[in-house]
């Protein structure tokens, strides 16, 4: 009787440890993140810009935008489906909803969305103050926060930090624009000038990252900036006539250090916020490796040249046309990594998002680091 007893209390405790080990799993790829809040630029916005522009005219509004996934235009600058899509569908979240239309009334039990297109980092008036150059843009960063602030307030009054401690924040990718306006702008802008100010772009996604923390965020994802030198626009923009300008995938080294040399700083002010909050989970997330995978691997990925857009003009990149009724649809979007030759295709951003997810190009793989 007595060995029955212990035997049975032994199949009890291997039982509970096998049950406690399955909620630990689950726990951690379950992630039980309630809401995701997110910021940033036409990469990830759902549909702010859109809605902003009210009855205005866009190609946005128009297919072949939202062809893939959606089958009609959804607000994206995407045949489908965009970054944030991805990491609420791995949350097992609903799709975030674009924050402007609702931003007096929603109550965004599950997030929201405050990407805008176009948006920078800095204030238009640091770039007219500074360099006398003009970015006339919808939003910037903190635009975004501002309204961000405002919805906390509304939705989650005496228990804002209740609401984020069981988020997900997505900080961007942010900062692109800043850079983008600069080189693409007026052929007279030196391209040396962005270098001056990385360190106050940089500073200010730190400090935006540190005020969700004081809000009681917990887990803030950080992304770099993508390999602008592999951009369609760019390579169309500033070709060359130096082979030694271009790597071995025949993007532009400079533009692509440029990216890097922007994506160390940001590593070094997430190593930074990290040390100031140790309560806190601030995570790197490297878009810049994570695309890069399928330029070096283009056929590994389905992905035929990854350099040219998949809707645009006739140019050696697909570009020199908006993606409009009047452009060239060069294939199924599946088969492509840009676009409309500055956007990604719902392929690429499912491949990027994967390598964030469960591959190596987060600080710990998004899925498992809550």
């Amino acid at each position: 009787m007595g060995r029955l007893t212990c035997s049975s209390s032994a199949i009890l405790l291997v039982v509970a440890v096998v049950l406690l080990v399955k909620a630990e799993v689950a726990l951690c790829d379950g992630c039980s993140y309630k809401r995701i809040f997110s910021f940033g630029d036409s990469i990830i916005d759902t549909g702010n810009f859109v809605f902003d522009i009210g009855n205005g005219q866009s190609p946005l509004k128009e297919l072949p935008f939202g062809m893939t996934f959606f089958k009609r235009p959804s607000g994206r600058i995407c045949d489908g489906r965009v970054l944030v899509d991805f990491y609420a569908e791995a949350f097992n979240l609903p799709l975030l909803p674009p924050s402007i239309p609702e931003e007096k009334t929603g109550q965004f039990a599950t997030g929201a969305n405050f990407a805008v297109f176009a948006s920078i980092a800095l204030p238009p008036s640091y770039y007219k103050s500074k360099y006398n150059f003009t970015m006339g843009v919808p939003s910037d960063l903190g635009a975004q926060l501002a309204s961000f602030k405002s919805v906390l307030a509304r939705i989650a009054p005496g228990s804002t930090k209740a609401v984020l401690n069981e988020s997900l924040v997505l900080m961007g990718e942010i900062g692109g624009n800043d850079y983008n306006f600069w080189f693409n702008g007026d052929p007279k802008n030196s391209r040396d000038t962005p270098d001056q100010y990385v360190p106050d772009v940089v500073a200010r996604i730190g400090s935006a990252v540190q005020e969700v923390i004081d809000l009681g965020a917990r887990a803030v994802v950080v992304p770099g900036n993508f390999p602008i030198g592999c951009v369609p626009v760019y390579l169309n923009a500033h070709q060359s006539g130096n082979q030694s300008d271009y790597d071995e995938h025949g993007c532009l080294r400079w533009y692509n250090d440029f990216s890097q040399r922007h994506n160390a700083a940001l590593k070094q002010e997430v190593g930074r916020l990290r040390s100031k909050n140790p309560g806190a989970k601030v995570i790197y997330a490297d878009y810049y490796g994570a695309a890069m995978q399928f330029v070096r691997n283009p056929q590994q990925f389905g992905i035929a040249d990854p350099l040219v857009a998949c809707c645009g003009g006739d140019g050696k990149y697909h570009t020199g046309k908006s993606c409009y009724k009047n452009a060239t649809l060069w294939g199924n979007p599946l088969g492509f990594a840009s676009w409309d030759g500055i956007h990604m295709t719902e392929k690429a951003y499912s491949i990027i998002a994967a390598g964030v997810l469960d591959g190596s190009f987060a600080d710990t793989p998004l899925r498992h680091f809550c």
